[in-house]
This record gives structure tokens, sequence and C-alpha cells, in this order.
């Protein structure tokens, strides 16, 4: 049967996307897309996705606009200075295209956003500038299934790579011993987090997050739409040669970040307002056969105290260790360093139980594992679950 006569409504914003044969902009518009950073590659890829229709974009960034994002950024202007990133680049989306929905939220992906946010997604898309970060979310994706495309620039030069959990290589695959030293150098002997030790400003031209942000957003495209892509590999840019060239990661068995979380038992909790405890009596009344004892595992570190053995004092601190700067370790009292008591399990009878969820370092909207004498079970914090979710 012949197809019918295409007619092109110039009317229609996406008409010219509906004449590439295998193009559903109902796809698009169905689909949602976390964006992570809102610097020079994230603009493009934000510019990108506004433009395609994309129906909901989730947004992370915790940084502020300075003079020198103005050079590599679509999305700001000069009056935006000092503003926040992630709700300026929304504002600036929202204007190009009414169609989409876009949701910014100024926070610390390492910290502040719950693995039920990452679930609900089609794709991630990572416009970040350092290592940490990108393990974060690496290590998210694979534990729910989420596939993610990672971009990175320098000068002129740039490179996507592609990760389809669970079958493909994944980032941490990639990843070198001089890629887990310079991690680890963020953190001092007492294991701190060490603020001057920050990545220095990465040198770019505005050409290079174009090209490579524009490589992230087609990768995206086609995964929406079920095409294959470049998955466990890297598409990497030489914009002195003017060369490209693809190299496939190795899928590493023995990978730390290829765990997947099962199916999550969802429960009504909430981070801010449930406890621990609270957590433990859930998982007990919707699963009867748990065998005691129960324990909480914490996906950050939580930095309980800072003791000092000089002078015999603790003090409280009941932060992630990510948010935890090496200088607290030195003690108020007497100067000398002191040890941070830091866990990473919280037990049913431990006094941390009556501490919200939150309090320990759970994020809203997480998925948290409660381990029993037998196994674990995941669970869902449904009770977080976005007023904005599709």
């Amino acid at each position: 049967m012949a197809k019918p006569d295409l007619i092109i409504d110039d009317d229609d914003r996406y008409s010219r996307f509906r004449l590439i044969a295998w193009w559903d902009q109902d796809k698009l518009r169905r689909a949602t897309v976390l964006v992570v950073g809102a610097g020079a590659l994230g603009n493009e890829v934000l510019k990108n996705l506004t433009l395609l229709g994309i129906g909901t974009v989730y947004l992370i960034d915790f940084d502020h606009i300075e003079q020198s994002n103005l050079t590599r950024s679509v999305l700001f202007r000069q009056r935006d200075c000092g503003k926040l990133k992630a709700a300026v680049a929304a504002e600036s989306m929202r204007d190009l295209n009414p169609d989409i929905r876009v949701i910014p939220r100024a926070v610390d992906v390492t910290t502040d956003v719950g693995l039920g946010l990452f679930r609900d997604m089609d794709v991630v898309i990572g416009c970040l500038d350092n290592r940490e970060a990108r393990l974060w979310v690496n290590r998210s994706c694979w534990k729910v299934g989420t596939p993610w495309i990672d971009g990175g620039i320098q000068e002129i030069n740039g490179v996507v790579k592609v990760f389809v959990p669970p079958d493909s290589a994944c980032y941490e695959c990639g990843m070198t011993d001089n890629d887990y030293r310079l991690i680890n150098r963020r953190y001092s002997c007492p294991l701190l987090r060490q603020e001057d030790l920050q990545a220095g400003k990465v040198p770019t031209a505005p050409t290079i997050s174009s090209m490579i942000g524009g490589l992230q957003t087609q990768e995206a495209l086609k995964l929406i739409h079920g095409l294959p892509v470049l998955a466990g590999k890297a598409l990497v840019y030489n914009g002195i040669a003017n060369t490209f060239y693809q190299t496939s990661f190795q899928r590493r068995e023995d990978c730390l970040s290829h765990e997947s979380y099962p199916r999550p038992l969802e429960l009504p909790l909430r981070a801010a307002e449930h406890t621990v405890a609270d957590l433990f009596a859930a998982v007990r009344s919707a699963m009867p056969a748990t065998a005691p004892p129960l324990r909480l595992a914490l996906d950050r570190d939580l930095v309980v105290s800072i003791d000092c053995a000089h002078c015999a004092r603790s003090r409280p601190v009941m932060r992630v260790i990510q948010k935890t700067n090496a200088r607290e370790a030195e003690c108020a009292e007497c100067g000398q360093p002191a040890r941070p008591i830091i866990t990473h399990w919280i037990e049913q009878d431990s006094p941390l139980a009556d501490q919200s969820l939150r309090a320990v370092g759970i994020p809203d909207y997480d998925i948290v594992r409660v381990h029993d004498a037998t196994g674990q079970q995941v669970v869902l914090l449904a009770g977080d679950v976005p007023s904005s979710k599709p």
C-alpha cells in the first residue's frame, strides 16, 4: 500500500523533523532526560534538547554564573552573573520552547539526588568536569539500568562516551590507576574532603562544546528512538588534526560499578520525615518473613563525629563525607588533629536509628538497601516521588 502524501505544515514547529523517515516526535514529547552540569557543554546539550522538543528535562547544577562563562554558554547573559546556572538555564529553555517542561535543581549530584530520579529517566547526559561526579553518575545509572552519555572537552578537543547497562562496558571499566589516584587526592589522610585540591579551570572554546554537545544529544536522540548506539565505546575528536576515531572499552567483569538493583519495594516513606527505625518497621510490615537483625547500608559514608584523642572531646558532625571539609578534623579546643568517626552501616539497635533518613545522608526519592540475616531488600522511598514526575 502506497504511503499517503506527506503534508508539510509550516505552523508545526517540528515539521522539518517529521520529514526524517524514522522520526517520532511523540516519543520525544514523552521522553524524560536528566542533564548533569550546566556549563559550556551542558548549555549546548540543554539548547539542543529544547529545540528538539524533549518533553521533560531535569537539570542538576549547584554552581553560579561567572563572567568567564559568558563566552561559552549560549543560555546565559551578562545580567545573569551571580545567579544559579540551573535556574537561568531553565528560564532560557522555556523561552526557547514553551512546549518543554524543565525542572532545575541547584544541588550536588553525588549527595542530593536520589536513585529514584535516575530510575525514572530515559537517558542521563553527563556534562561534568571531574572524575568523582562521573563515577557517581555511572554507578547510579548502572544500579537502576538507565543509559548515560558522558562528554568531555579541553581546548578544541573532545570525547563522547555512551554506556548502556547492564551489558556494555561502563565508565569505570575504562578508568586507570591514575584516575583513581586523582579522585583520592581530593581526600586527606583522615579521609575528609580537601577543598583546595579542586580541579583547575579547563580551557575550552565554544566551538568544541557545540560539537561535543551536539554529538551527545544525537546519541540521546538515537537511544530514545531505539536506534543503535556506540555502547561501551568512545568517539574522540582531535581539533588540531580534524580527525575522529573510535575506541572500545573492555568490559571488566569485576568492575565495582556493575551492581544492578532488582525492582525495589516501594514504601510511602519520606527522607525528611521518617527515621531509620521507621524504615525498618515498614520493611518488617511489608515483608513479615524478614529475619532480624536489620541494618541499613549507606551509599554515602556518614561522618558521625570528630573525636580528639588529646583532649577527649567529641564534636557531632552528621554529614556525609563528601560534604565534610578536612579542616574540620582539627580540634577546636586544643588545635590538634582529630579523628573522624565514619560509618557506612546503621544497625537497628544503633542510636542513629532514631535519626531521620535525610539526617544520615539519604536524599529524597532514594533507593536504599536494608539487610537482614538472609540477604538484602531494596526499597524506594516512594513518599518522595517528585510532584512534577511524568
